[in-house]
């Protein structure tokens, strides 16, 4: 019992041997992502289509409860780019952005989100993100980037604009460059300036100053709360929300509210492929994270346990008034730089915005959505990697069309049908791959007992016995194939009369290879050929013992490659 609750509960493990050096470490690292927090979750809010404060709403009870719930000593849960644009997109396409109906949809949606995951941990299924390539998710990062920085151009420019993919918001961007409110747009450009700047040429200038490397990142990673200040005092100091900057407003000063979710069948029947996809893609960007970071430190990381973390999360942003969360990768990082030593920095990261949520939401008033928009783009296309194209190109055809058919759909039709096509086609690829599994002929090393392909090594073969060695588990999708190639190989050459199928690599038999290796051995029989089998691993030899196929093998099974070939050699 107890080690079932250490597993659901791994805060009784860490917190059992938490000391004031943990403490100290935590603290320091909650102060620096607190800090940067403020800016990106007001920013992320935005870009999900929500009030300012919903940023801040998320990224409070959920932090809290992967604290105890999850196993990543350094992972920081919250709001981020892509979960916050697909999340945009699921509700835009259900109700009308800026209405109560939205934010009770974008509660609903973190619910069932969360449900999901809860379920899928419990259930142990964090297998289910294998399905999703790491070149293919790549793929998928890099367009919603692309997709999600031209959304903010919007706010940027300070011009209205529509579109779920990147044409539309191409030609509706288009359409009304010319309502550009310029003072705006000097705001806009001279914040993102900044901060790409902060990003690449502060360190150095502070480093030739004699800065320390810690004080040194430190004040990087505050580069965007002196963009918020500095353009806050501007669009106050000068009066230009008179002149049409688009400013935040008054944002509620509280502590996130007790919300509930709408258990409309007819919404959530509606959410639950959205939610769905939200789950894999938040928890595919979590895991790995999560496990980077663990393995600097030698840490492990429990994928299930990481799902009921995440789930137990996003159930409490929908009851907090947030929307869908996931681990970030730019906090996650900055919290473990910053020396996090345990998910306490994320509870006291928690505390430090529910003081701002209280304490400094009047001085945003005047936070011009410039701003928040260059915050987004900013950290946005630092996840946007073209070079995935190439080396996908040069190392594998097949990944670069699955890369490039999910980008293109991304951009051209939107965030849903991406990430849709890029678990589809991972699957296919996979299916594809594995469907035509590498096939060698091997023959013995001289002097050796060992066996490699004829058409790599220079090998000992003998005319009345093919020796072949499958590279892949035998399943239904590649079962036929490998009768054909035996059928191709045998048929045409009269002097064979052994055939050696070397089991070294095969994993698994499914019930249809099963049936087409009784094939294989019924007509190589009527070839006057026998079918023998070498170096079956043991869990494979025990599935074959209870069916018939042993039974009725023409030839025998052999322990190693060698002694089937030799023995057959002197029959």
């Amino acid at each position: 019992m107890k080690t079932d609750m250490t597993r659901y509960l791994p805060i009784l493990t860490w917190g059992r041997a938490y000391n004031r050096s943990a403490l100290s470490s935590d603290v320091v690292a909650a102060l620096i992502v607190t800090i940067m927090l403020i800016p990106q979750s007001l920013a992320y809010a935005l870009l999900a289509g929500l009030p300012p404060e919903a940023g801040l709403y998320a990224s409070i009870a959920p932090i809290m409860l992967y604290a105890v719930f999850g196993t990543s000593r350094a992972l920081a849960v919250g709001p981020v780019a892509v979960v916050s644009l697909m999340t945009a997109a699921a509700l835009s396409n259900i109700v009308e952005q800026g209405t109560m109906g939205y934010a009770v949809a974008a509660l609903s949606l973190a619910a069932l989100s969360g449900v999901i995951l809860l379920a899928m941990g419990l259930f142990r299924l964090g297998f289910v993100a294998n399905f999703l390539s790491h070149p293919v998710i790549a793929g998928f990062i890099t367009a919603s980037g692309i997709i999600i920085a031209a959304s903010q151009l919007k706010h940027v420019l300070g011009i209205d604009a529509e579109g779920n993919n990147l044409l539309e918001l191409v030609i509706s961007i288009t359409e009304h460059i010319a309502e550009t409110n310029w003072i705006t747009a000097i705001i806009g450009i001279l914040a993102t300036g900044f901060l790409f700047w902060v990003r690449k040429g502060l360190r150095p200038l502070l480093k030739r100053f004699g800065l320390s490397d810690g004080l040194t990142g430190v004040l990087v990673k505050t580069g965007p709360v002196a963009v918020v200040v500095a353009t806050t005092f501007a669009v106050w100091a000068f009066g230009l929300s008179a002149k049409g900057v688009k400013i935040v407003g008054e944002v509620p000063q509280s502590l996130p509210p007790l919300t509930l979710p709408s258990f409309s069948p007819e919404l959530l029947g509606q959410l639950l492929l959205p939610a769905f996809l939200i789950s894999i893609i938040g928890f595919v960007e979590s895991i790995s994270v999560a496990q980077t970071l663990a393995a600097k430190k030698r840490q492990r990381i429990d994928p299930d346990q990481e799902l009921i973390g995440l789930g137990a999360a996003n159930i409490g942003a929908a009851l907090t008034g947030g929307f869908p969360v996931t681990g970030g990768f730019s906090r996650s990082v900055v919290n473990f730089d910053a020396g996090a030593e345990t998910p306490a920095a994320g509870a006291f990261t928690a505390v430090g915005l529910a003081i701002a949520a209280l304490a400094l939401t009047p001085l945003i008033y005047f936070l011009p959505k410039a701003t928040l928009a260059a915050t987004i783009i900013v950290a946005v296309l630092s996840l946007v990697d073209f070079s995935i194209l190439k080396r996908s190109w040069d190392y594998s055809k097949a990944d670069f069309s699955a890369v490039f058919a999910t980008m293109i759909i991304t951009l051209a039709i939107g965030v849903e049908a991406g990430v849709s096509a890029g678990v589809g086609l991972s699957v296919l690829l996979h299916l594809y791959k594995s469907s035509k599994p590498h096939i060698a002929e091997v023959g013995q090393v001289p002097g050796t007992e060992h066996y490699r392909n004829i058409l790599r090594h220079d090998v000992i073969t003998d005319p009345s016995i093919v020796s072949l060695r499958v590279d892949e588990s035998l399943y239904f999708a590649n079962a036929r194939y490998l009768e054909d190639n035996i059928h191709n190989r045998v048929a045409g050459d009269k002097n064979i009369r052994h055939v050696i199928l070397q089991c070294s690599a095969i994993n698994d038999i499914d019930l249809s290879a099963l049936e087409s290796l009784e094939t294989i051995n019924a007509r190589l029989h009527e070839m006057g050929v026998k079918l023998h089998l070498s170096e079956v691993k043991g869990p494979v030899m025990d599935r074959l013992k209870r069916a018939h196929f042993l039974a009725e093998l023409t030839g025998e099974v052999f322990l190693s490659q060698f002694e089937a070939s030799s023995t057959l050699k002197q029959m």
